[in-house]
C-alpha cells in the first residue's frame, strides 16, 4: 500500500477535528482524554463515519450514494483514496492500524437500513441495527487502541450498542416526526400502542414512557457489561472511554429525571455536568477491574468479532502462493534478506543511541 504523505495527513486530520467540533460534543469532549497516539486516528474515523451518514441520509439517491461509499472504501483499502479530507485521513488509519474492513462494511449496511426505513420487531432485531451503526465504531476504536482480543472487542461493541440505545431513547420524538421508528414493534404491541397511528401523531404518554424506560434499562445492562472491557484497554485509553460511557449513561439518567418525555423536547447534559463526569472518569480509570467472568457476546455482534479475526488471519497467516519451486525458493531468500536488513538497522540504531 502506498505511504500517505505525513504533511498532507496532518492537514486532513486538522480539518476532521474542525468537523467533529461542529458535530458530536460528547465524542469531542471524551476524545480530549485520549493519548495523542490514538486521538488523531479516532477523529479520522469519526469524520468518515459522519460524512458517510450525512451523505446517505440527506444526499439524494441513497442507493447510489451507498454504492459510491463502497467504491470509496475500495480505493481507501487499495491505498489510493479519493481526493477528500475524510478519505485521505481514513486511508492513513487503515494503513497504520490494519483496520478490518468488515467493520466499515457493516457500518454502511446499517446506513442502508436507515435509508430503507427499516423497522425492528424485537429488541434482538434492534440490537442488530445498533451493532452496525454503533457497535462497529466501538470495535474500531478498540482496534486502533491496540486491543484485538475477542472479549475486549465484544465489550467495545456492546458499549456502542448501549450508546445507540441511549440515542434512540433520547430521540423518540424527533425520529417519529421524521417518519422513523426504532422502538421494537413487539413492545409497542404489548403496551397497546398502534405503531402507525402513533407515528402519524407522536405524543408522550405512559405507554411510550414505559417503552423508553425499557430501552434505557437495556442500555444500562450493556453499559455495566462493557465496564470490564474498559479495564482491558491500554491504561492510557481507559479514561476517555470511561468518560464517553459515563456521559452517555448520564443522558439516560437525565431523561428519567425529566419524566421520560423525549417527544416534546430533547434531553441534553449540561457542559458543567460533562466536565464533572470527565474529571470523575479521569480519577476512576485506574481503579476499573476486569470481570470475574466473561459473558457471551450479544448474538448481534458475533459476526463483527468473527469477521475481525478472519480478516487478521487472512492478512497475517504465512502462505506460499501457487508458484513453481524456484519462485518459492526466491521468495524465502527475499524474506531472509529483509529480516537481515531489519536486524542491521536495529543494530545501527543501538550503536548510535
Amino acid at each position: 500500500m502506498p505511504t500517505a504523505s505525513p504533511e498532507f495527513g496532518t492537514r486532513d486530520l486538522q480539518a476532521c477535528i474542525a468537523m467533529m467540533q461542529g458535530g458530536s460534543k460528547t465524542f469531542f469532549a471524551a476524545s480530549r482524554l485520549l493519548p495523542l497516539r490514538v486521538r488523531a486516528a479516532s477523529i479520522a474515523l469519526y469524520a468518515f463515519c459522519r460524512v458517510a451518514d450525512d451523505l446517505v441520509d440527506e444526499g439524494g439517491d441513497p442507493d447510489a450514494n451507498l454504492h459510491m461509499l463502497r467504491q470509496r472504501l475500495d480505493l481507501i483499502y487499495a491505498g489510493t483514496p479519493s481526493d477528500s479530507v475524510e478519505d485521505h485521513a481514513l486511508a492513513i488509519v487503515v494503513q497504520q492500524h490494519q483496520l478490518p474492513r468488515v467493520l466499515l462494511d457493516a457500518l454502511l449496511e446499517g446506513f442502508a437500513w436507515d435509508a430503507a426505513g427499516r423497522r425492528y420487531e424485537t429488541i434482538e432485531d434492534l440490537h442488530g441495527y445498533c451493532a452496525r451503526v454503533a457497535g462497529t465504531v466501538g470495535a474500531m476504536m478498540c482496534w486502533i487502541m491496540g486491543s484485538h482480543a475477542e472479549q475486549t472487542l465484544a465489550r467495545a461493541c456492546e458499549l456502542g450498542v448501549a450508546m445507540q440505545l441511549t440515542n434512540i431513547s433520547r430521540d423518540v420524538g424527533e425520529d417519529a416526526r421524521n417518519g422513523r421508528l426504532y422502538l421494537p414493534r413487539a413492545w409497542l404491541q404489548e403496551a397497546g400502542v398502534d405503531a402507525q397511528a402513533w407515528l402519524a401523531q407522536p405524543v408522550s404518554n405512559a405507554a411510550i414512557q414505559g417503552i423508553t424506560e425499557r430501552l434505557l434499562a437495556e442500555a444500562d445492562r450493556l453499559y455495566a457489561q462493557a465496564q470490564a472491557g474498559i479495564a482491558e484497554l491500554p491504561p492510557d485509553c481507559r479514561a476517555a472511554i470511561l468518560a464517553a460511557s459515563t456521559i452517555y449513561g448520564e443522558i439516560g439518567q437525565q431523561l428519567r429525571r425529566e419524566g421520560l418525555d423525549s417527544i416534546t423536547h430533547r434531553t441534553v447534559v449540561s457542559t458543567r455536568r460533562k466536565l464533572v463526569l470527565l474529571a470523575s472518569a479521569w480519577a476512576q480509570a485506574g481503579w476499573i477491574k476486569t470481570g470475574a467472568r466473561h459473558p457471551a457476546p450479544l448474538q448481534a455482534i458475533r459476526f463483527l468479532i468473527d469477521g475481525c479475526h478472519a480478516d487478521v488471519l487472512a492478512r497475517t497467516q504465512p502462505f506460499f502462493p501457487n508458484r513453481a519451486m524456484p519462485q518459492r525458493v526466491e521468495w524465502v531468500f527475499g524474506l531472509l534478506e529483509r529480516l537481515e536488513n531489519a536486524k542491521r538497522v536495529r543494530k545501527g540504531l543501538g550503536q548510535t543511541a
